[in-house]
This record gives structure tokens, C-alpha cells and sequence, in this order.
């Protein structure tokens, strides 16, 4: 009982009456071209594109619609960052490819695209006991006097959240856009009926 009270288990019960939210921040995207690139013709085609070799083996590419940057890598491999959905960044390699080619840069075959992880922001509307969730779960990694977040690792859907007491979220290691609203409801569930959630 002492245990209990010392984590608020006993206490607030009353739930959150709003629904959680979740939107994309940022979505990370690995693209295989299969053939080399000539990082140098590049850098003297493309207005805007950043080559520093000997501090960085890429050659940045940033375009504003939609609002990207890509690393482009003389192997022909790329990443993509910056885009808000899966949709995006199709559309940001398909714009890079034309613009490489309408340039005169050899374009061989087809870009083969892989979401590597798919950031998010989420909000749970309602506060969080931290102490009485770390407590409860498993997974769970909270060192408050290091990082003021619980860290909970989900095993379905594949992702790491972590949970602040203000209700605020953070989504990571997504594969898939619809893996984030499952995982802040899933999260969302857990935590109302572990009843840590105050509205």
C-alpha cells in the first residue's frame, strides 16, 4: 500500500474525454539507383546543392516543394529526409531524378525506395503519472533525473514512444504511416486502463 501511494497509484482516476492525436514529422527513406554518380557534375549542374567531400562523402540536395533534403552518395544510394508523408517522398525522388536528368546526369534505372523510419509528434490530452506508468509497464525505461520522457518500446506495432507527463508524445521507428495512429491509440488504451491518464 505504501509502494502504492509513494507512485500515485492511488489517487486521480478520472479519464481523458479526448481522443489522441498523432501527425508526422518526418519521414526517413533509403534509395538504391543502381549505377554511380558523378557527385562533381552534379554539384556544377544543380543550383543549390552543397558538396563538401572532405568533410562529408555526400552531396546534399534540398528542394522546396516538397520541402526535402536528399543526400545523394557517388554509390548511388540516397536519403531522403524531410518529408511529412510516404507520399512526399515519392514525389521528392521522382523531382530529383527528372532535375538530374533534364541536367544532362545519366540516369540508368528505376529508384527503389525503403522507409527506413517515420517520425511523429502525438498527444495523448490528458496528463501522465510517469512514476505509476514506469511502474506498470514493461519495456519501459524512466530516468527522470536524466531525461524527463518515459521511454516505452511497443512490440506491435514495431515502434519507440516516448511519453512526457503533459500528455505530449514522440513516435519513432515506424515503417508505415498508419503504424503511428495505432500505436498512440494502442498507447492511449494502455495507459487509460493502467489509470495513469488525468484529464
Amino acid at each position: 500500500m505504501a509502494v502504492a501511494k509513494s507512485l500515485g497509484i492511488e489517487g486521480r482516476t478520472e479519464s481523458p474525454s479526448k481522443k489522441p492525436s498523432a501527425e508526422i514529422q518526418n519521414v526517413v527513406a533509403s534509395v538504391i539507383m543502381n549505377q554511380t554518380f558523378d557527385l562533381d557534375a552534379i554539384l556544377r549542374s544543380v543550383s543549390g546543392a552543397e558538396y563538401s567531400p572532405e568533410k562529408f562523402p555526400g552531396l546534399v540536395y534540398r528542394i522546396s516543394k516538397p520541402r526535402t533534403a536528399t543526400l545523394i552518395f557517388s554509390t548511388g544510394k540516397m536519403v531522403c529526409t524531410g518529408a511529412k508523408s510516404v507520399k512526399e517522398v515519392h514525389a521528392a525522388v521522382k523531382k530529383i531524378v527528372a532535375n538530374l536528368k533534364e541536367r544532362n546526369i545519366v540516369i540508368i534505372g528505376t529508384p527503389e525506395i525503403t522507409i527506413q523510419n517515420i517520425v511523429a509528434s502525438a498527444n495523448l490530452y490528458a496528463e501522465v503519472n510517469l512514476e505509476k506508468a514506469a511502474f506498470l509497464l514493461d519495456d519501459v525505461m524512466y530516468e527522470p533525473e536524466q531525461f524527463p520522457g518515459l521511454i516505452y518500446r511497443m512490440g506491435d506495432p514495431k515502434v519507440v514512444l516516448l511519453i512526457f507527463s503533459s500528455g505530449k508524445m514522440v513516435c519513432t521507428g515506424a515503417k508505415h504511416e498508419d503504424e503511428v495512429k495505432v500505436a498512440a491509440e494502442k498507447i492511449y488504451q494502455k495507459l487509460n486502463a493502467l489509470g495513469v491518464l488525468y484529464a
